[in-house]
């Protein structure tokens, strides 16, 4: 298939400088805007109290005059339902329908012998549902006997979860049934309370379908809030969705002008009807905070997708300076990113190799001494120099010889820092990108459309919030680097300077260990300086012997006018507040991506390490809650 962009590049490159704020998702906006009226069932929000119980009696009292007597109007009999079942909760009494249809409704008390009764009927010709007939009183006590198990409809349940979904739109059912429960003093069933938060979904969100046809309007109003901006959609020759890459002009300002040449690449599932994945480029920033640089989604994690998304960055960051990047070694294993990125450097992730080298020798060792060898690895990925890599190595041949071998048939020249000829600033895992994991992760299941406004709006809020902190530091470097090398000082304070050269020191410590220092060359025997463009405490314990400004030989990376200077620039927000909900419109210009079969042959069960003993999970009784049977066998209560 060949990629099809759906609007012509010069629609992508525009833009007009757009300020102001968003809301934090727009798709439930709608239900603030429901009216007032008193006599409108469905609106009747009871003023909160300050004390618990109190609060309680004053929200379910309020629904005490919800029906009123004869000739009260409502708009329609959904209406006069809602009503009914809140004036029965108020006043603690269960009722039953004798008849009940669009144009008549009869209900009575439903405790036995009880007078209690209502009519309403259908205004001909109208919606509108007026009461014909009210009892007045209960002989059944009313208030007391069914008070603690009132009757409540799903139709109430949805109103209540309309009104709750207004102030926390992420809110899950569990937490808004807790919170019925808590402010009305019922409990509503689970069931209830999921269909009602999938009905206003349905009602205020846009379909899923439709969401990605919305994606040419969010991408063309990207570019044109956000001078430039790169943002590209590219569509199957079938018009259905096959990847978009997002790359904001602030975003590449800052990583240009303000953080390390260091990226780091990743790959999450998004939560979706349809499968898609989020590929994502993210910096450091000078106080070792992530910085989105760009992010893709496509239908498919594959090679021709990174391939993809790495031209795409490199025409978006369009610089010559050698790059270094930490990702998994798969991507690119066909096609290197040096391919690419020409001159760059490839750091193989180190948790994602540790977590295949434990997946290859699970069945040879338990996981004790699986351990072992993991953490002789780490020691020997963080060995700065040769003589220190070849040690941890010796250590794992100690212990297995298969472990040592699947080592160094890994590739040590990219994930070892004595063989690794990138500056990754001391950074071997790829996964720093917590924060595009959790803004995900904790999203529900959002059209594409929606998930990609939040995930922009996240960006624009990080960069604002960034920024404005950095304004209250009063220290030449970042908090986490001014801390390091306070930390540095006192290690310093342990450590005895001899002159060797005018700019070539020796440092002994108090074993005898001796590590030579030359301060022109910002170069250490430790090699932790060269790594990391940071002082080790030799070349502290030398600066400081010879009474020079520590700062100024600190990398320009770790100073607060250079965090400053990442987050300069600012994200406008896509103007969405005032577009409405668009149902499915006439004209199909992207469809969602087909529906992918899982890869690979069929998942089969997992046989454990023999060491391990097989896993059985205790049998429970859900009568009982014992253990050791099930329902069917229960003594207790057969």
């Amino acid at each position: 298939m060949v990629d099809e962009p759906v609007t012509s590049p010069d629609s992508f490159t525009h833009a007009a400088s757009v300020s102001g704020d968003t809301e934090q998702l727009d798709w439930l906006a709608s239900i603030a805007s429901v009216s007032r009226d008193m006599n409108h069932p469905n609106n009747l929000t009871p003023e909160a109290p300050n004390d618990k119980d109190n609060g309680l009696q004053k929200l379910v009292k309020s629904w005490e005059n919800c029906l009123t007597g004869l000739d009260q109007q409502f708009n329609n009999v959904y209406d006069f339902r809602v009503a009914l079942n809140r004036f029965s909760i108020a006043h603690g009494f269960k009722y039953t329908f004798k008849t009940n249809n669009a144009r008549y409704v009869i209900a009575t008390c439903k405790a036995e012998g009880c007078p209690w009764s209502i009519q309403a009927a259908r205004l001909s010709t109208t919606k509108l549902f007026l009461i014909k007939k009210m009892s007045e009183t209960h002989s059944c006590g009313a208030g007391k006997s069914s008070a603690r198990c009132p009757q409540v409809s799903s139709k109430l349940v949805k109103i209540l979860v309309k009104e709750k979904l207004r102030d926390a739109p992420h809110a899950k059912p569990r937490e808004i049934a807790d919170e019925i429960l808590q402010d009305y003093g019922f409990k509503a069933r689970y069931s209830q309370v999921w269909r009602g938060v999938e009905t206003v979904k349905e009602k205020h969100q846009v379909p899923y379908e439709e969401g990605y046809n919305q994606l040419p309007s969010l991408v063309k109003q990207m570019v044109e809030n956000n001078p430039g901006s790169i943002a590209t959609l590219f569509t199957r020759e079938d018009l259905s969705f096959h990847r978009l890459f997002v790359s904001f002009q602030a975003s590449l300002h800052g990583f240009k002008n303000g953080c390390r040449p260091l990226l780091f690449l990743d790959t999450m599932t998004i939560k979706s009807n349809y499968q898609s994945e989020l590929l994502t480029a993210t910096a450091l920033d000078g106080n070792d905070g992530v910085f989105p640089v760009a992010f893709a989604v496509v239908d498919v994690v594959n090679d021709d997708n990174w391939h993809w998304f790495l031209v795409q960055l490199k025409s978006a960051i369009s610089t010559f300076q050698p790059l270094t990047f930490v990702a998994d070694r798969q991507i690119g294993f066909k096609k290197p990113i040096s391919m690419i990125f020409k001159n760059s450097h490839h750091s193989y992730c180190l948790r994602r190799l540790t977590d295949k080298l434990k997946k290859d020798l699970d069945i040879l060792y338990t996981e004790e001494v699986l351990q072992v060898i993991v953490t002789h690895f780490y020691d020997a990925a963080c060995a700065t120099t040769l003589d220190g890599f070849s040690k941890c190595i010796e250590n794992i041949r100690n212990i297995s010889l298969e472990a040592c071998e699947w080592i160094l048939q890994s590739g040590p020249e990219h994930w070892a820092n004595a063989l690794f000829h990138g500056s990754r600033y001391g950074h071997f895992k790829a996964d720093v990108a917590e924060t595009f994991y959790t803004w995900v992760t904790e999203l529900p299941v959002l059209p594409i459309v929606k998930l990609i406004e939040t995930i922009c709006h996240k960006m624009m809020e990080l960069v604002k919030t960034q920024l404005s902190d950095s304004g209250q530091w009063l220290t030449k470097l970042t908090p986490l680097l001014e801390y390091k090398l306070q930390q540095d000082i006192l290690k310093a304070n342990m450590l005895k300077v001899s002159v060797s050269h005018a700019s070539t020191f020796e440092v002994c410590d108090s074993l005898g260990a001796m590590d030579v220092v030359n301060i022109d060359l910002w170069d250490c025997s430790c090699r932790e300086w060269q790594l990391k463009g940071f002082p080790c405490c030799h070349a502290v314990a030398v600066l400081q012997w010879s009474e020079r400004s520590l700062y100024d030989y600190c990398s320009e990376y770790y100073t607060v006018d250079a965090f400053r200077l990442t987050y300069s620039n600012s994200i406008y927000p896509v103007a969405t507040a005032d577009r409405p909900v668009q149902k499915k419109s006439s004209k199909i210009e992207v469809r969602p991506p087909p529906l992918y079969p899982a890869s690979g042959p069929p998942k089969k069960r997992r046989i454990r390490n023999r060491h391990k003993g097989p896993f059985k999970r205790p049998l429970h009784c859900s009568k009982c809650q014992g253990a050791g049977h099930n329902r069917a066998t229960c003594r207790i209560f057969s």
